[in-house]
């Protein structure tokens, strides 16, 4: 009788991180048949994924580094929306994107300001706005809801294919024989492992095996949540400003309407950015004060469904995005530690590219290689000779 052939054991991965590149990267892998567990040191999109604008762009990476991986990414968004109802589940739309001037010292004057331009600037931005321009169309630019996204593809991966999430901070990666064997957590917890992906966000610089090779380092953004009166008055239009304040220096602040749901709505409003360091935990970071105000100041500026009275708002915020010496993310494997793999450093385009970044690792982690996108320019190698190694 001919012995049946035993079906190989799943390769058992370990995504440390559960921010939108580290949730991504574990629902892909788990898609592809790997075991995963995913560890994250306080809650699923606690942080830059929870707190972000959601703003999506097909083209405007072009000519950069990370074109392909964008434009991949772009277009997984768009299926991922399909296959997990992403307009009723997390906010997923294609809008329209202006860029307007803003200047407090102008008044509004429709017969002026709205003529100016190659489009019409919409009729809930009320506030002293000129120089209106179409920088993305519905066929070029969307949005979704981050942390609703985020956390909605985990519950994917959770109930269709069985990753497990594990609440703990990560404390090292043990490596034997120059290959992964385990990943330790606080209170000692050994989790056993074939693989590990490190997606720790701004915190890549705080873990030594990472910030021996490469600097990551904190953006600190803020933005305010506001939830209009009147929120069928304000049409699907992403706004980038060039805000000038009566007395104080041009800012570039952002403005998303966004669904949070079926039927509810807020307008996001980010901004004010400083290098700043980086707590050891998330639920420590607190917008600073005079930022805020500044965010609300443009927000009645902007609009008066936005002011106060007209608006409630809803969240007063920061977060702080990752970035690279290089303004390129670090994706692949460590050199000289097989089976520990790296996806950090994607500064504001995070939620745009987390969907490729995660299809990307569980090729290379599963497959040896990568297909959806050429991973040789993100690469960890590259830092290689460019930092003195600590030991």
């Amino acid at each position: 009788m001919d012995e049946q052939r035993q079906p190989e054991p799943k390769k058992r991965v370990v995504v440390c991180g559960g921010g939108v590149i580290g949730v991504c990267t574990a629902y892909f892998l788990a898609k592809k048949g790997a075991a995963v567990i995913l560890v994250e040191q306080t809650s699923i999109a606690c942080a830059a994924s929870g707190k972000a604008g959601g703003f999506l762009a097909l083209d405007w990476c072009d000519g950069g580094p990370v074109a392909s991986l964008a434009r991949a990414s772009y277009n997984l968004h768009r299926s991922l929306s399909e296959e997990l109802n992403g307009p009723e589940s997390y906010g997923y739309r294609p809008l329209n994107t202006l860029t307007l001037t803003i200047t407090e010292s102008q008044s509004s004057s429709p017969s002026r300001s709205r003529l100016l331009g190659d489009c019409t600037i919409p009729a809930w931005v009320d506030g002293p706005a000129h120089q209106p321009r179409t920088i993305g169309s519905t066929q070029t630019t969307a949005q979704v809801h981050p942390q609703l996204f985020t956390r909605t593809l985990l519950n994917a991966a959770v109930e269709k294919y069985g990753v497990e999430v594990v609440i703990g901070k990560l404390q090292y990666v043990r490596v034997e024989e120059g290959r992964v064997g385990s990943v330790v957590l606080e209170g000692r917890r050994v989790i056993e492992c074939d693989s590990v992906v490190l997606a720790l966000g701004p915190w890549s610089g705080k873990f030594e095996m990472l910030a021996s090779l490469f600097r990551v380092y904190g953006i600190k953004v803020h933005s305010i949540v506001l939830e209009p009166k009147e929120p069928g008055a304000i049409t699907p239009h992403a706004l980038f400003l060039s805000y000038h304040p009566q007395g104080g220096k041009a800012i570039d602040p952002d403005v998303f309407p966004r669904p949070t749901g079926t039927f509810d709505w807020e307008v996001y409003i980010c901004g004010m950015y400083t290098e700043e360091e980086v707590p050891d935990d998330p639920e420590l970071i607190v917008g600073n004060p005079e930022s805020i105000q500044m965010l609300k100041r443009v927000a009645r500026n902007v609009s008066s469904h936005l002011a106060d009275g007209e608006a409630q708002v809803k969240a007063e915020q920061a977060c702080f995005l990752p970035y690279t010496d290089d303004n390129v993310p670090v994706i692949g494997e460590l050199p000289g530690v097989k089976g520990c793999y790296v996806a950090t450093g994607h500064s504001y385009w995070g939620i745009l590219n987390g969907p490729a970044t995660g299809v990307a690792v569980a090729e290379l982690v599963l497959d040896g290689r990568a297909t959806i996108v050429e991973l040789t320019r993100f690469s960890p190698a590259r830092f290689v000779g460019r930092r003195k190694v600590e030991v």
